[in-house]
């Protein structure tokens, strides 16, 4: 079980699940990046998915290789909060994808702040 501030790999359907229903039920910004080992550019984006999780450990961040969510090219990133999905971002776009993760995770903090 990885701690927060960390990458989560889900290498079976049943680790995925488990991690979606966890990010889900605590009404958390899940962050998904959909990679592949043979991918150069699943490759460089993995450093900075690792450096915005220790960033942001209010944000789950999960690696997977799922095929349900009609994934075409790689690396994919699928942000996610309470089962819906915020953003979509396809391909090595680091700077699209750090702006979309603080934006969405601002939101979350912003809104669990609200509420309290």
């Amino acid at each position: 079980m990885a701690e927060e501030g960390q990458v989560i790999s889900c290498h079976t359907v049943e680790s995925w699940n488990e991690q979606l229903q966890k990010g889900i039920a605590a009404k958390k910004l899940i962050v998904v990046d959909f990679t592949a080992s043979w991918c150069p550019p699943c490759k460089l984006m993995s450093p900075i998915l690792s450096e915005l999780a220790k960033k942001l450990p209010a944000v789950i961040f999960l690696k997977s290789v799922a095929e349900e969510w009609a994934v075409e090219a790689m690396p994919t990133f699928v942000l996610t909060k309470e089962g819906k999905v915020l953003e979509r971002i396809v391909g090595a776009k680091k700077d699209e994808l750090q702006l979309a993760v603080e934006k969405h995770a601002t939101t979350v903090e912003n809104a669990t702040t609200a509420n309290a």
